[in-house]
């Protein structure tokens, strides 16, 4: 069934059909959520918030996109919202053993490329990040991330210009001639 079929059947009351829904679309959100947090428990915590969200608004669905672009900028919207209350948290904090460490400067070993790109990517602007996770990671085309985000096409292409740009030159060091 599609998702305009299960779309009226959640809304009438039907549990399997809701579902049915979610089924249909939870890896796709949970990619791009996990993605996006870069950790497993704020990945499930934001899609079960995703469809949460969804579910409670699916009757304001207006068909004008995907469901899945639609579950997709609710997916962004709820990380972004997550991630910057989780940053305000974690700024704040300290652990105790690190504390007498705080005032010095050490230089660590470099670290593998796979770290430092996750590290590049999280470092993005959320806007970019966004654009780039995605374009780049989850193959949407940058109508649906502008549908998604509430952007026009253009400003998608140019947040992923820019967020390539900006990991080129963080990852520039493992290039070799």
């Amino acid at each position: 069934m599609d998702d305009r079929g299960l779309i009226a059947r959640v809304l009438a009351g039907d549990a399997t059909a809701e579902r049915a829904l979610y089924d249909a679309h939870v890896d796709r959100v949970f990619r791009l959520v996990y993605r996006m947090a870069g950790d497993l428990d704020q990945a499930q915590d934001y899609v079960q918030e995703t469809f949460i969200r969804a579910f409670s608004r699916l009757a304001d669905f207006r068909g004008e996109s995907a469901l899945s672009t639609w579950l997709g900028s609710i997916a962004i919207s709820v990380t972004l919202n997550g991630l910057r209350k989780v940053k305000r948290f974690r700024q704040r904090e300290v652990a105790l053993e690190d504390a007498a460490e705080l005032g010095r400067v050490t230089r660590e070993a470099e670290p593998d490329l796979k770290t430092r790109l996750h590290g590049a990517i999280d470092a993005l602007p959320p806007g970019y990040r966004a654009v780039f996770v995605m374009h780049d990671m989850e193959g949407y085309t940058h109508e649906e991330i502008a549908a998604s985000l509430g952007v026009q096409p253009g400003t998608s292409k140019a947040q992923l210009f820019r967020a390539r740009a900006r990991l080129r030159e963080a990852l520039a060091d493992f290039v070799t001639d």
